[in-house]
C-alpha cells in the first residue's frame, strides 16, 4: 500500500479507516490513518486517544505516553485517558508514576478491573 492510502479521503473516511484498522488489531496501520487525523483536527481528543490506543498495542509506549498526556491537557477529567497512562507507565516499569495516574483515574470513575 502506498502511503497516500492512509492520508487520503475525508476526515470522516479516515476516521472510519483508523476504525477498521483498529479493530483488524492492524494497530500500526491505524495510527498510521490517525496521526494524518490528529494533524489535522489536533484539539479533538477521540482522535487522541485512539492513536494512544494504536501505539499502545503496538508496543509503542512512549508515543503512547506523549497522546495520554495531551489528550489530558485537553481534557484533563478524561477518565479512560488517565487509566491508559497508568497502564503504559506500568509496562515502562515506572510504577509510581503510574499508582498516581490509576487512583486518579479511579476517583474520576474509571473501572481499574
Amino acid at each position: 500500500m502506498t502511503e497516500t492510502y492512509y492520508t487520503q479521503g475525508s476526515t470522516a473516511e479516515r476516521w472510519t479507516r483508523a476504525g477498521l484498522f483498529f479493530e483488524a488489531k492492524d494497530y500500526a496501520a491505524a495510527a498510521r490513518v490517525l496521526g494524518s487525523l490528529v494533524e489535522e483536527v489536533p484539539e479533538q481528543v477521540a482522535p487522541r486517544l485512539l492513536l494512544a490506543r494504536a501505539y499502545y498495542h503496538s508496543a509503542q509506549l512512549a508515543r503512547a505516553e506523549a497522546e495520554l498526556r495531551r489528550v489530558i491537557d485537553l481534557d484533563p477529567v478524561e477518565h479512560y485517558a488517565r487509566l491508559m497512562l497508568g497502564r503504559t507507565l506500568e509496562r515502562q516499569g515506572r510504577d509510581e508514576e503510574a499508582a498516581g495516574q490509576l487512583r486518579l483515574a479511579e476517583a474520576l470513575g474509571a473501572s481499574l478491573t
